[in-house]
Parts: C-alpha cells; structure tokens; sequence
C-alpha cells in the first residue's frame, strides 16, 4: 500500500491495542531471592518476561520446571553455575537453559539480564531454508557449559548453615529443596541436551542492498508460539530506490516487544539502553518522524544497534509495575511537532 499520508499520523490513540513503552532501567533494585523474585514485564500462557539484576553471588540454586529459560545479559558480566558445569557470561550474551535445569550465578560485576521463559515448550533454532544452516549464526559458536577446575572448585562450596537449597519453579509457584552438600557434583555428561552461550557479537545479520527485510529474517531462537529476534549491526541499504528505516506495519499475527540493548536506535527517537516498548496485535506504526525524514538517504553507511525481539502469537498482558517505569505520553511519540516560529 502507497499512502499519501503517514498511517502513524493520528491525532490521539485511546484503547487497549494503545502501544506502551518501559524503562527498565528505573526497576534497579538487587534481587536478592534470585531470579523468581524478579519483576515480571510482560507475559502470556506460552512466555513470560522478567527483568532481572543481580549483583551478589546467588546463595541458592534455580530451576524453571515451567519451561526452557533464556537469558540476555543486558550489563555486567560473571560465573554460571549448572549442572552441565561452568560459563562465563558477559553483556550481549544469551543463555538458553533447558528445563529444570539447576543453575546459580556468581557476579564479577552487577548483572541485569532480560529473562524469557519458554512456558512449556522449548527453544529450537530456527529453519533457515535456502540460505543453509550457518546463515545468521554459525552454530559451531554455540558454547556449552564445561566441567572445568572452577567447576570442580565450586562443588566443595556450601550455602548458608552448611546447607544448598534449590528453589524450583513449577505452575508459577516456589517448592525448596534442601541439601547437605552443593548437588552441582557433575564429573561428566553426554548427549545432546544443554545450556548453550550466544553472544550477540557472533550474529551476523542477513543483508539485501535492494529492499528492507522484514523482522523475521533476523529470527535467532524459535518456541511455542514465539520467537525471539536479533537485531545486530548491518549495511544500509544502497539501492536508492530502497528505503533505509523500517516500513510500516500492523503486526496483524503477533504481540511485539523490543528490548533496546546498546547503540543508536535508528528507527525512533527518545529510546536508550533498558528501555522496552510493546506494540499490541493490530496497532499500526512504523518510523518516527524524524527517522521518517531519512527514509531514502541515511546519514551514516551501517546501523549501530543491538535490540532484542519478542514476537507473540498470543496476546501479552502487561505486569503490575512500579510508577515511573511506563512512559504513558509514548503514543504521541509519533506526533509531527509543530515547526517553530521564524
């Protein structure tokens, strides 16, 4: 569809599919309970996403009977612990932990990490169809977890009162397990199920230098009913008939959800690092006016940009959150501004 006018040119945007922006970085406080005490953001019966900060080594081990957990390391970096062993983890990498898998994690610098729970289900990597297998990311990247000296060193640990307790969720609700020694104790594992580590600098995005790929070409982990997108640094397009920002859309099959991660956010205005924004099934949007500006001819070659993509097939229903953290004036923001006065 042509349109001699910007479809995000309303005057006024009432109703539940009203779009909702979140600055995260305003929910700072340390979860000391771990990270079932972590705020919830948005959720659904297929996934939920919390914010998590964690900036003391964890006294207790988690594990999500729910479903497959993933974390993005949004700041900071440190030492996980599971049952399959030992990773360092550091800002832009993700962690796919496999169900009921046990895990703690050990700052070296305070952590906040984006966690999304695969509600049942569990996290595949995406078909990438005639592109082959080592489009996007080669998968021999993928690093897992290894029963290494810190690994074996952690294991003669014990917790408070000589004690480890593992809090495991199940039905969104926490049962204790308590044990007289660290049940971290592997030696050894085979097979092919575990945690592995991504780090958003091994994502090489698919490029065309004649049109603007839709969002789903940049599809990083697939689940139940969602999937979760990187957006990494890439090219403009240089065909000057091609436009250069994304097109405007209405998402008519699925919830989207934007995690900002670092750099330049090229397609909107007034967005840092930590903020979210949340664009219901239906609602129309695109650029921003003045991204809209650039549409045919951009003022740098490449973006600069990292952000995370949840895409639901099923509505999400927004968490109770702190006051302060939503920015209700966000629908506006689309809004020519009014040219001043000579």
């Amino acid at each position: 569809m042509y349109h001699r006018n910007p479809p995000t040119g309303w005057l006024s945007w009432e109703g539940p599919l009203r779009p909702r922006a979140f600055d995260l970085n305003r929910m700072v406080e340390d979860a000391a309970g771990g990270p079932w005490s972590a705020r919830e953001v948005l959720y659904n019966a297929h996934c939920r996403m919390r914010i998590w900060h964690c900036a003391q080594p964890m006294d207790h081990l988690a594990r999500n009977g729910d479903g497959d957990e993933l974390l993005f390391v949004h700041e900071g970096a440190g030492e996980l612990y599971c049952d399959y062993g030992h990773l360092t983890v550091e800002a832009g990498d993700y962690v796919m932990l496999p169900r009921s898998t046990m895990w703690r994690l050990v700052p070296t610098r305070p952590v906040t990490a984006l966690l999304i729970e695969a509600t049942g289900s569990s996290y595949q990597l995406p078909d990438r169809g005639i592109v082959g297998p080592h489009a996007v990311f080669d998968p021999a990247v993928l690093d897992t977890p290894k029963v290494d000296d810190a690994f074996l060193s952690q294991q003669a640990e014990l917790g408070p009162g000589g004690t480890w307790k593992v809090l495991v969720k199940r039905r969104n609700q926490i049962s204790t397990v308590t044990y007289p020694f660290n049940p971290l104790d592997a030696v050894g594992w085979k097979g092919d199920l575990a945690p592995v580590r991504l780090n958003v600098r091994d994502v090489r995005p698919l490029m065309s230098h004649r049109y603007h790929l839709p969002p789903s070409a940049h599809t990083t982990f697939v689940a139940n009913r969602f999937v979760v997108c990187t957006f990494a640094p890439r090219p403009f397009e240089t065909d000057p008939d091609a436009i250069k920002i994304p097109f405007f859309h209405n998402n008519d099959d699925y919830d989207e959800v934007l995690f900002y991660h670092a750099g330049d956010f090229f397609s909107r205005d007034n967005i840092k690092a930590g903020m979210v924004t949340f664009h219901p099934c239906g609602f129309t949007h695109g650029p921003h006016p003045k991204a809209l500006t650039k549409m045919l001819q951009q003022s740098k070659p490449a973006t600069d940009e990292y952000a995370v993509m949840l895409d639901t097939r099923d509505a999400l229903e927004v968490a109770e959150l702190p006051e302060g953290v939503e920015n209700h004036a966000y629908a506006d923001s689309w809004k020519v501004k009014p040219a001043a006065a000579e």
